[in-house]
């Protein structure tokens, strides 16, 4: 496959996915046929199909005999697991956390931020920044940055009312699926602006958590990082011997 072609597909599946998000294409609604998509957009049958399983991988559409690709309504969770862990169990400290938000603005990414996110320099991502406390304390339990990949920033617009992880909400408003949360844990030393936000003494050891959120098209749809002062964050994971 050429890397033209698999760039083809991937817009073909895009520009499918936001008609079915937008209501071109509604829950029960029936996809034109292959032929028809291939006139429609001027590629081959294969990068029709291509694109057709992307949908699928999302959960939009559902191939059937007879009946052609329909429009499904997505599952009410969509939860991915790893080989240990799932997602809820990573993401369990949002629940009782909830985030304050200090900024929310587009950012240009440069090089301190690209060390630490990961991210490309230059490019242009939606910062939403601030500290999660749990109900009753004083002290936040850590320093919360997302980053968002700026195809789903309108998502900002919702986070002044909303205490959770960001993800669903990408993939509710933009017909996505996050399928892979990459996770990096590192030691970082706090420095003293954000020993006096944690209410820490400066100088001392922080747990970094980097998780990169990767869509079924690969694309990176948001980087957080949580940094916590090593006294309030305990990472647990029991593993279990294969037998054959």
């Amino acid at each position: 496959m050429t890397v033209s072609t698999e760039h083809r597909y991937l817009q073909v599946a895009r520009t499918l996915r936001k008609e079915i998000v937008d209501g071109v294409y509604p829950v029960g609604s029936q996809l034109p046929t292959e032929q028809q998509l291939c006139e429609r957009f001027e590629v081959s049958r294969y990068t029709i199909r291509e694109a057709l399983r992307r949908l699928r991988e999302d959960n939009l559409v559902a191939s059937r005999p007879r009946a052609g690709t329909l429009v499904v309504a997505r599952p009410a969770t969509n939860s991915y697991a790893q080989d240990v862990v799932s997602i809820d169990d990573l993401l369990a400290f949002a629940s009782g956390a909830k985030l304050t938000i200090d900024s929310n603005a587009m950012v240009t990414v440069d090089d301190e931020l690209a060390e630490r996110s990961g991210l490309q320099p230059g490019s242009e991502w939606l910062a939403v920044l601030g500290f999660r406390r749990a109900d009753g304390e004083d002290a936040p339990v850590c320093k919360t940055e997302y980053y968002i990949n700026r195809a789903f920033a309108a998502v900002g617009r919702l986070l002044q009312r909303h205490s959770g992880p960001i993800f669903p909400l990408i993939e509710d408003l933009f017909g996505v699926s996050i399928i892979e949360v990459h996770q990096e844990i590192s030691a970082v030393p706090v420095g003293p602006e954000l020993a006096a936000a944690l209410k820490v003494d400066p100088g001392g050891a922080a747990l970094q958590m980097r998780r990169t959120y990767r869509t079924s098209d690969g694309e990176i749809a948001q980087v957080t990082i949580n940094t916590h002062p090593s006294s309030r964050y305990r990472h647990s994971m029991t593993m279990r011997r294969v037998r054959s």
